[in-house]
């Protein structure tokens, strides 16, 4: 079964966004590009998938800079790029023809933010009748404010806030969610092994 690698919003965004000294994983760049040399030694398609927001005037505006693969992942040529902006991979782009047109039938997903865009695009694809792995210490989210938290809360006042879910739970549950209903959970060293990598 043909194989892709789907790399869901890594970039600069997120970095400008003031909730980034608190993300789960800040070398997150660092977990994708293993999985990439996985995904490109093993012949696999790698799909790279950015946010955007054209005309927000926020850091996903594509007219502000921020929507780029962060610094440490390059694209090689042929890969292709499939701008979005819907929470999901599929709905706003052309990636399920894409998939199609290559013949894909099992899917790596790993990316930023877990319970967002990374969960959601897991979700569709099994549903679509992709076989879905996710590479879960390849993705990254932030504490989430409980839902009756006040509207522009600092990130000192989110973190002191004792209703706050942690990130580290936030992954915790997606993991919970997900595990033998949408997709396999994997580590990227999981990922590495099972494809005849050393991490």
């Amino acid at each position: 079964m043909n194989r892709a690698l789907i790399v869901i919003d890594v970039q600069e965004s997120f970095r400008a966004q003031p909730l980034w000294p608190v993300v789960s994983e800040p070398k997150i760049a660092d977990q994708v590009s293993r999985l990439v040399r996985v995904a490109r030694d093993a012949g696999d398609l790698v799909v790279w998938v950015l946010h955007e927001e054209p005309g927000s005037g926020g850091v996903f505006d594509p007219a502000l800079g921020h929507v780029r693969l962060m610094e440490g992942l390059r694209r090689e040529e042929g890969e292709p790029l499939v701008r979005k902006t819907s929470h999901n991979a599929f709905t706003t782009t052309n990636l399920q023809q894409l998939l199609t047109e290559r013949g894909i039938g099992e899917l790596t997903v790993c990316g930023i933010r877990t319970e967002q865009c990374v969960e959601t695009t897991t979700r569709l694809a099994a549903d679509l009748g992709y076989r879905v792995t996710l590479a879960v210490d390849a993705t990254a989210t932030h504490p989430l404010p409980h839902r009756d938290a006040p509207a522009g809360q600092s990130v000192a006042e989110l973190l002191a806030d004792p209703r706050t879910l942690s990130a580290r739970e936030v992954i915790r549950r997606t993991e919970y969610a997900l595990a033998g209903r949408f997709a396999t959970i994997a580590t990227v060293a999981e990922l590495e092994t099972a494809h005849g990598r050393q991490a």
